[in-house]
């Protein structure tokens, strides 16, 4: 073969190979959505690129081929055609030893192809499907078709010979669209494009809040009765109505007799708008559900029954709590002050280098997520019930304090009977605890212990010279 075709296959495999590693690369990372939208303006090649990803494992397995091919092909031609080039430039020199002659150029030749293999067949191409993937993926598209449609029999062949292999060592085929990014993954990949400036810290946290929302349940976001301001129908309009007013709410559960009997809610501008009406004209049905409920589902409810409270009952069938829409939408975009809200307290304060003061309603899997302990929530809902369900005596007062795992949780404020604050005393690093032995050497003479009696006397002494 005249070296300047051996040189010219050199070039198109070279090409070739970079080819198929930009169209694998490309489809892995393209977005089928934006491709129908392409595909719907009337463009072919998005509709070629859109089949190519619908059916992803098979032209995953074209590229492979090609790559292989293309690589085998090189191999086979690429250090021959460099060899053959080097080979008069030693004569040349004049080198005379053909075996010597023979052993360098093939090894020059390897290194050669080497890298063009590598930089030019791999790396340049795998960056430019990455940095630019649809453009890159609707130039390869129609290419990568016809290819396809070619070698079908030779792909099917192969991914059958490949998937019966695998099946003899008990190993079920797996294929590229299984391999789908866990919750846990995609939280590692948000926190690294957050680390490297692709995300800011609002969409992170949103990202992390829409995990969670999905496994939060509506006792975790309620309102618990003991805080629930209602209205009862029983008492005389006026003493309502200053409840109300009080209160700064919109909308206001109605009791029969107590909290237990909720029979509807009323809105506020109501109120003010029919003051003289009568009551059971102005309340509006509420729903009721199980406290347990996920707060997702109870969104969905809501929206169904085009409400914006709801009441949540607990196994008994009394009243457990009150959520109200934005109490749901918290949980992902964060607290919602309104006009009305007065400026709240930090959930968690740093009172120290190792003190902590928390609100006493803060759930307690938060605490554990954030000071890495082991507290049970199986019972308890949130870390001032469980502080309330391990003091020694009732009512809680400032000060009571429970050891746990090496930290102190002490009741810090309280609210009637209920623990409002919590300080968290966390242990000392090891270090500090147990400092390094000064040398003997360095410590300066003591004078030895006095026994008790001496030390009394001299006590004495000084102050009757006083």
């Amino acid at each position: 073969m005249p070296g300047w075709l051996s040189i010219l296959l050199v070039v198109l495999l070279v090409g070739l190979n970079g080819f198929f590693v930009a169209a694998e690369f490309a489809m892995v990372r393209l977005r089928e959505s934006r491709l129908a939208t392409m595909a719907e303006s009337g463009s072919k090649r998005a509709g070629f690129a859109r089949s190519m990803v619908n059916n992803l494992d098979a032209y995953l397995s074209a590229c492979q081929l090609g790559i292989t091919l293309a690589s085998l092909g090189l191999g086979w031609i690429g250090e021959p055609a460099v060899a053959s080039f080097l080979r008069p430039m030693f004569h040349g020199f004049g080198w005379n030893n053909e075996a010597a002659i023979h052993g360098t150029s093939v090894a020059i030749g390897f290194v050669i192809i080497t890298m063009l293999h590598i930089v030019i067949g791999e790396l340049a191409p795998k960056s430019m499907a990455i940095r630019k993937t649809e453009a890159v993926a609707l130039t390869a598209a129609a290419p990568m078709v016809l290819f396809y449609k070619t070698m079908y029999p030779f792909i099917w062949a192969l991914n059958g010979m490949a998937n019966a292999l695998l099946r003899l060592l008990r190993i079920e085929p797996a294929t590229e669209l299984e391999s789908a990014h866990t919750e846990e993954e995609i939280r590692i990949l948000v926190k690294e494009s957050n680390k490297n400036g692709l995300i800011d810290n609002t969409e992170m946290a949103l990202v992390d809040n829409i995990f969670e929302f999905a496994d939060t349940t509506a006792r975790e976001v309620m309102i618990p009765r003991t805080e629930m301001i209602c209205l009862y129908k029983n008492l005389p309009r006026e003493e309502n109505l200053e409840i109300a007013y009080d209160g700064m709410r919109t909308r206001y559960p109605v009791c029969e007799q107590d909290k237990d009997h909720i029979i509807g809610f009323v809105h506020i501008k109501d109120l003010m708008r029919y003051p003289d009406a009568d009551y059971d004209r102005l309340i509006r049905p509420i729903i009721a559900v199980p406290e347990s409920i996920r707060i997702s589902e109870l969104m969905k409810l809501m929206q169904r029954s085009r409400t914006q409270i709801a009441m949540l009952v607990d196994e008994y069938g009394g009243t457990a709590g009150l959520v109200t829409l934005e109490d749901i939408m918290e949980e992902i975009v964060g607290e919602i002050q309104d006009e009305f809200d007065e400026e709240e307290r930090p959930e968690l304060e740093q009172a120290g280098e190792f003190s902590y003061s928390i609100d006493g309603m803060m759930l307690i899997q938060d605490v554990n997520d954030q000071f890495g302990f082991e507290l049970d929530y199986d019972d308890y809902d949130t870390i001032g019930g469980w502080l309330y369900a391990h003091i020694d005596a009732l009512p809680p007062r400032k000060g009571q304090s429970v050891d746990y795992e090496g930290s102190t949780f002490i009741v810090d404020e309280t609210e009637q009977k209920r623990i409002s604050r919590v300080r968290i005393l966390k242990p000392l690093p090891e270090e500090e605890q147990f400092p390094e032995p000064r040398n003997e050497e360095d410590e300066p003479e003591m004078p030895e212990e006095e026994d008790d009696t001496v030390v009394a006397l001299s006590a004495k002494r000084a102050e009757a010279g006083a």
